[in-house]
């Protein structure tokens, strides 16, 4: 493949979906403009999946557009047209710009440092600002396709005005392209906010935007995540904690969050005095570390908390269970000293692990270091960077480095799950802080009889439990294990003399600690079936006059493996329980 770089140079390379796709918003928005003149264009990048672009249109864009839209790209493609780039002196290209009407563009070149290149990309009558590279000619976009409309805020602010974004992806052929189509058709399927809402696990609601109603069922899964949580934590010799939503703003001025973090927090006067609902749970563990006197002796000392925070976000980028205002952190706290860093890090990493292999995620770790707002000195995140390198080199885990990405207190490992359809969903991180201790003044007494600070690891499994939730939800296609099935068994009637019975097969189930509904409506067996199929049980019980008179035995449909025949009620309570009782099934 051929690619114009914005030098004029052309160069072979390997086929890049990144310029491929950007050549195709190119294309997009010159189907737009030929289409709906007098739109302005703001910007128009590649993404994971695809690519958008982002315009100013008076009343936006509906689906009809978009098949008008996608219809003139096909045209455009079959023009063939030669893709061209030239530059232009900072003033030309501010008054080219302006002329055009083009503010978003005026408004990039003018963020630009004055000494670089403004250099645009021409295809036919159409001419965007761009640093490219971009495909020579417009034929070589072939397999493509518009995949959604939403509302974006220019530059992400919600100061600023709401644009239209249409979303769109390409591939390099058809066959790569309908398989994607068909990931998405899935994904729709698999959508947490539908399944939520029809398998009654969660509801959002108008009274509290980002604010999750989670349900009785959900309420299963959530306590079935943190009872599994709490079983690992304990034989890892963590001590669980809880710590206060509110706290006063001095606290959070300590820690630094007022100063790097307030635009994100909620606050509320108490007394006369500011408070602030946590953002975060590591200064409340802080503030019990420091409640006493620590030895050597004692480190390292880990301790764990389900802590309820809350962070402001805008309402345009709330997402279910993905993107909320209020979630539940799996936190963790680790107090070590500078010799146990390894150790403990690899221990961690290890615990991970157990756990994403436990509902069969597939992974991958990145490593990201000191951003631009961050506290400490260059030597302080040398150090902390390097225990981390050293922790991921000694557990064998490869990884990529994503540059100034770290928090703003120190830098960190993210564990990046994979789900069935291949996407990925960064949940885990370990995060290493020399910074912390210091601001808190935590100490412990060395060998020496001195005191020493401790080195402190944050560190989250899940992440969130609502947003793990959410993805479990896709993950499983609603159809969890047995372990985290909201009803385990469903026990159905096939006729008015079967009630009893089943009545009491239900109660044996129930008696033996398993998550058992009855169905004895007077409705035909094989609509009872279809609806426990759509609540996705996994083991329906069918109870008829044969049933009642064996005593013991009952007809048994597996989700997953259908008709499973005839089973003693004994037998069958053995293995719900056994898949239960190790997370299975």
């Amino acid at each position: 493949m051929k690619v114009l770089h914005n030098d004029g140079r052309v160069e072979e390379c390997d086929d890049d979906l990144d310029v491929l796709r950007h050549s195709a918003a190119h294309v997009l928005a010159q189907a737009v403009t030929r289409l709906h003149p007098g739109v302005k264009l703001a910007i128009g990048p590649a993404i994971d999946d695809g690519f958008y672009y982002d315009f100013d249109k008076e009343g936006g864009f509906t689906p009809e557009d978009l098949e008008e839209i996608e219809a003139e790209m096909r045209r455009i493609v079959k023009e063939n047209l030669k893709v061209e780039t030239y530059a232009l002196p900072r003033d030309e290209a501010l008054e080219y710009l302006a002329g055009l009407g083009e503010d978003y563009k005026v408004e990039l070149v003018e963020g630009l440092p004055e000494d670089e290149r403004i250099t645009f990309y021409k295809e036919g009558e159409f001419v965007d600002l761009c640093a490219g590279p971009h495909i020579l000619y417009t034929k070589g976009i072939k397999a493509f396709k518009l995949t959604g409309l939403a509302g974006a805020y220019w530059r992400g602010s919600e100061k600023n005005k709401m644009l239209s974004r249409i979303y769109g992806t390409a591939f390099f052929s058809k066959e790569d392209l309908n398989r994607h189509i068909e990931l998405i058709e899935e994904a729709k399927k698999r959508d947490h906010r539908k399944l939520g809402r029809e398998l009654e696990l969660f509801t959002l609601m108008d009274e509290g935007p980002g604010f999750p109603f989670f349900l009785p069922k959900g309420m299963v899964i959530r306590n079935a995540l943190m009872d599994y949580w709490r079983e690992v934590h304990r034989r890892e010799d963590y001590m669980e904690i809880s710590t206060p939503i509110i706290l006063s703003r001095q606290l959070w001025e300590t820690s630094g969050h007022w100063d790097h973090y307030k635009d994100n927090m909620y606050t509320t006067s108490i007394d006369e005095q500011d408070y602030c609902v946590k953002p975060m749970n590591c200064p409340g563990s802080l503030l019990i570390y420091k409640r006493g006197a620590h030895s050597y002796r004692d480190l390292p000392i880990r301790v764990g908390e389900f802590g309820l925070v809350h962070r402001h976000e805008r309402s345009g980028t709330l997402h279910g269970l993905f993107r909320v205002r209020c979630f539940t952190q799996d936190d963790a706290h680790l107090y070590m000293t500078e010799e146990q860093i390894t150790d403990e890090i690899r221990g961690v990493i290890r615990l991970i692990d157990e756990v994403y292999t436990k509902f069969g995620f597939k992974y991958h770790v990145e490593l990201s270091t000191k951003p631009e707002d961050s506290m400490g000195s260059d030597e302080e995140w040398e150090m902390a960077t390097a225990g981390l390198v050293k922790a991921l080199e000694a557990s064998g885990l490869e990884y990529k480095v994503n540059e100034g990405d770290g928090a703003f207190y120190g830098p960190k490992i993210d564990f990046h799950l994979e789900d069935v359809l291949g996407r990925t969903w960064q949940c885990g991180t370990v995060q290493l802080d020399f910074q912390m201790p210091q601001r808190f003044d935590i100490d412990y007494v060395g060998a020496d009889g001195e005191k020493h600070r401790p080195i402190m690891v944050h560190r989250v499994v899940y992440g969130s439990i609502e947003r793990f939730i959410g993805i479990l939800i896709e993950h499983y296609a609603g159809r969890f294990p047995t372990w985290l099935a909201p009803v385990q068994v469903k026990v159905m009637s096939v006729s008015e003399r079967s009630h009893d019975h089943a009545r009491g097969i239900a109660a044996a189930c129930k008696a033996a600690g398993i998550r058992c509904e009855l169905d004895a409506r007077d409705e035909k067996i094989g609509y009872k079936i279809r609806e426990a199929q759509l609540e996705k049980v996994p083991y329906m019980l069918i109870i008829g006059e044969k049933e009642v008179e064996s005593g013991d035995t009952v007809s048994v449909r597996s989700r997953d493996g259908g008709d499973l025949g005839s089973m003693a009620i004994g037998d069958l309570i053995a293995r719900v329980r056994e898949e239960d009782l190790d997370r299975t099934g």
